[in-house]
């Protein structure tokens, strides 16, 4: 008989070494995916030595104490015994659904996110929920001008359009035209184009040129979704741009699960956990990494 997984399928690692208390060796358990249910389950127990116990987000599974009714498959607990043995959420295919069942999506939202969802690249869409969290944190903060790093069909700027105010402004950066066409097709439906100042341009040119025109300090809100090896860069203009207090969102710093990966090394991967690194040490900046779409980090500039 199986065993479920504490891991949700989202990890598609095919072997998973937990490591047990110091005196015993490790346990290595191959994994088969389960279709029906695209859950992932033990299949097979096999002693493996000491020297092998190389782990990404390992538990000590002597700690583990889950109640009977838990849902095994969509709790995780940290591998370090001085976090509590807290079981923390992990996002299975049938409680992300239900999430989304309950989102408030507008319906001009939906039919872009539909439209989105047919075209090549359609994965670099934020999701709903994210989107959900940006509208929401434009609101908190009572934003008026705002600034979007990559824009794609549209999907995260007019969510935050939508909610901005009348007088409200957001520069809308983006390079590929037959995206931002798309983009601006929707924002003329949405009636917000008159808040959306679309910039066809490389992004970090147009961020210097804002600088340049003095209007450092007055963005209250940024979002950053683009060139993954350009975001130290991004992030360094967008310091300058916003006010203190203002807060900048930062997408993709989990990136798929592969920054925690020490044997995933390519360059958007090193990029990312170099900025996630830099940014952990930056006393500018208050910051909270959300684990939400491919992870998201939430900067306020002290």
């Amino acid at each position: 008989m199986t065993r479920p997984l504490l891991y949700g399928s989202a990890n598609l690692m095919r072997t998973l070494h937990l490591l047990m208390p110091s005196n015993i060796v490790s346990v290595q358990f191959q994994l088969t995916v389960l279709r029906s249910t695209d859950q992932l389950h033990f299949s097979t127990i096999t002693s493996i030595s000491k020297a092998h116990r190389r782990c990404c987000g390992a538990v000590r599974a002597s700690k583990l104490h889950l109640p009977r009714s838990c849902c095994t498959d969509s709790v995780i607990v940290a591998k370090d015994g001085k976090y509590g043995n807290k079981q923390v959420i992990s996002i299975t295919p049938q409680l992300y659904d239900y999430m989304l069942a309950n989102i408030r999506e507008p319906e001009i939202l939906r039919e872009l996110r539909e439209e989105t969802a047919s075209m090549r690249g359609s994965q670099m869409q934020v999701s709903p929920d994210q989107a959900q969290l940006l509208a929401m944190l434009v609101q908190i903060l009572g934003a008026q001008r705002c600034i979007e790093v990559g824009v794609y069909t549209g999907y995260s700027s007019l969510a935050i359009a939508l909610v901005l105010p009348e007088s409200g402004r957001l520069v809308a950066c983006e390079r590929d035209a037959k995206s931002l066409e798309i983009a601006k097709r929707y924002y003329e439906r949405a009636k917000v184009s008159h808040k959306v100042d679309v910039r066809h341009a490389l992004a970090a040119d147009t961020l210097r040129s804002l600088i340049v025109n003095g209007e450092a300090c007055t963005y209250d809100f940024a979002f950053v979704d683009a060139e993954k090896r350009m975001y130290h860069e991004y992030f360094e203009l967008l310091l300058q741009l916003v006010r203190v207090g203002g807060v900048i969102v930062v997408d993709n710093v989990l990136w798929h699960g592969k920054v925690a990966d020490p044997l995933v090394n390519d360059p958007k991967t090193l990029s990312i956990r170099e900025f996630n690194k830099n940014i952990m040490e930056d006393s500018r900046v208050s910051i909270s990494m959300v684990p939400i779409g491919d992870g998201m980090t939430i900067c306020c500039k002290r």
